[in-house]
C-alpha cells in the first residue's frame, strides 16, 4: 500500500511539473507573443474541430484594444473604465479579479473618440508589467500586487494624430518606447527597475507600429517603424545605425510592425505593398539591401506572419493573402471580404486569423491555395486585439469584455 501511494505521488508530481512547463510555454507576455512574431507555442490542433467553441466565462473589463497578457496562470489587461485607465489582473482559469490599479487619464478626442481605451499591449518581464496609456502615460507595476513601481506622465499630452498605438518592448531589463507627436519623437530606453532614462534617440515621430529586436554581427539592434522611416538603433546606446525611407502612400499612415526573421525584415503598409530587406554588417558599417517588393499586396493594419517560407496576412482590401517569402510573388489571395483590422497567429498545424468582425478563422498553412478549416463567431462587437491561445483555451478581448472559450 505504501509503495502504491509513493508511486501515485511521483506520478502526480510529474503531472504537475509537466502541466507547469506546458503553461509556461504557452505564456503570452507581450505584443505578438513570446518571440514578438505572432507564433503560439504549445498548441495542438484537434483531429476534428467542434461545431462551436465552449464559452467558459465572460467578464466586463472596460474599453480598449490592447491584447491581454497571459503569464503563469494570470491574465493582465490595460483598459479604460470611466475617466480612469486601469490595469487589472485576473485568474486565468476563473476570470476572478486578483488586483486592480487605476489612474486618471485624459479623454480621447477627435476622430479617435470611438476608441477611448488603450491600444498599446503591455509587456511583462521579471515580475514587472509596463503599460502605455492612450495619452502616452507610461507605468510600471509589480505584477504580483499591482503596486506602482514608477510612472512617467505626459503633461504636454504630445501624442500622434490618432493617439498612441505603440506597444512597449522589454529587453535585458530595459523598456523601449517611442513617444512624441508628428515630426517630433523620442525613442527612450528606460531602466525597468527605476524608470530612469538610459538613452534617448530624438527624431521622427512615432507611428502606430511596435519595435522588435534583431541580432546582427553579435550586436542587438532595435528595429523601429517611425512615421516615415524603418530604422535600426543600437541597443547599447540608441544611436541610429541604418534607416530605410517608408513614407506613407496616398495619405495613409504606418501602423503595421516590422517582422524580423534573422537578418531579414519584412514590412508592409496600406497603398505601399510589401517589401523584404536584408541587413548586413561589414566591419563597422551596416548595409540594408532590398530583396524584393510586391506593390500589390499591402496591409493597412495587419503585420503578416512567416510560416514555412510564406507570409500570411490580411491585405488592405480586407482579404487573406499568401506571399512567397523568398521571391515576393503573391501565391494566392482569398476572395472573402473580412475587415481592415485583423490579427493573424501561427499555431503550428494551423493559422488563426481574427478580423475585427469577431470571426475566428482557422485555416491551413498552404502555399498553393487558401484552405479554410472552420470559422467561429466569438464576438458581437468589433475586435482589435490578438486572441490569446494557450492549450485548448482561447481568450478574446472584445469592445468591453474578456471571454474564455475552450476547444473541446
Amino acid at each position: 500500500m505504501k509503495k502504491r501511494n509513493f508511486v501515485f505521488r511521483l506520478v502526480l508530481a510529474a503531472l504537475i511539473l509537466i502541466g507547469s512547463a506546458s503553461l509556461y510555454s504557452q505564456d503570452w507576455p507581450q505584443f505578438r507573443g513570446p518571440g514578438r512574431d505572432s507564433k503560439v507555442t504549445g498548441f495542438t490542433a484537434p483531429s476534428a474541430w467542434p461545431a462551436e467553441l465552449s464559452q467558459q466565462w465572460k467578464v466586463s473589463v472596460g474599453t480598449g484594444d490592447a491584447t491581454p497578457l497571459l503569464v503563469s496562470g494570470r491574465l493582465y489587461l490595460h483598459t479604460r473604465q470611466g475617466d480612469d485607465e486601469i490595469v487589472i489582473c485576473l485568474d486565468a482559469a476563473t476570470g476572478r479579479e486578483v488586483w486592480k490599479s487605476s489612474y486618471a487619464a485624459p479623454p480621447v478626442t477627435g476622430p479617435s473618440a470611438s476608441h477611448p481605451g488603450p491600444r498599446s499591449t503591455p509587456a511583462l518581464s521579471n515580475g514587472r508589467i509596463v503599460t502605455m496609456g492612450v495619452s502616452g502615460i507610461i507605468s510600471c507595476l509589480d505584477a504580483s500586487t499591482g503596486k506602482v513601481v514608477w510612472r512617467k506622465e505626459n503633461p504636454s499630452n504630445a501624442v500622434p494624430q490618432f493617439f498612441t498605438g505603440m506597444s512597449p518592448l522589454i529587453e535585458d531589463n530595459l523598456c523601449i518606447v517611442h513617444t512624441g507627436t508628428r515630426d517630433k519623437g523620442e525613442v527612450l530606453a528606460l531602466d525597468l527597475k527605476s524608470g530612469s532614462e538610459r538613452w534617448k534617440w530624438s527624431g521622427d515621430g512615432p507611428s502606430y507600429a511596435s519595435p522588435s529586436v534583431m541580432l546582427q554581427g553579435g550586436k542587438k539592434i532595435i528595429v523601429v517603424q517611425t512615421e516615415s522611416n524603418l530604422m535600426g538603433l543600437d541597443f547599447a546606446d540608441g544611436k541610429m545605425i541604418w534607416k530605410v525611407p517608408t513614407q506613407p502612400q496616398q495619405r495613409f499612415y504606418n501602423c503595421t510592425s516590422p517582422y524580423v526573421n534573422g537578418d531579414i525584415i519584412y514590412y508592409t503598409g496600406q497603398g505601399s505593398g510589401t517589401r523584404a530587406v536584408q541587413v548586413s554588417k561589414t566591419g563597422d558599417n551596416y548595409t540594408v539591401k532590398e530583396l524584393w517588393s510586391n506593390p500589390q499586396a499591402g496591409a493597412k493594419w495587419t503585420t503578416p506572419v512567416l510560416k514555412d517560407g510564406y507570409l500570411y496576412g490580411f491585405n488592405d482590401q480586407r482579404r487573406i493573402y499568401c506571399i512567397n517569402a523568398s521571391t515576393g510573388q503573391t501565391a494566392w489571395t482569398d476572395e472573402t471580404t473580412n475587415s481592415d483590422f485583423a490579427t493573424i497567429s501561427d499555431c503550428g498545424q494551423v493559422l488563426v486569423g481574427f478580423p475585427g468582425t469577431g470571426n475566428l478563422i482557422v485555416f491551413r498553412p498552404d502555399g498553393k491555395a487558401y484552405s479554410e478549416i472552420v470559422r467561429y463567431k466569438v464576438s458581437d462587437t468589433p475586435v482589435y486585439a490578438f486572441p490569446v491561445i494557450a492549450g485548448n483555451n482561447i481568450y478574446v478581448k472584445d469592445a468591453e469584455s474578456l471571454i474564455l472559450y475552450r476547444v473541446n
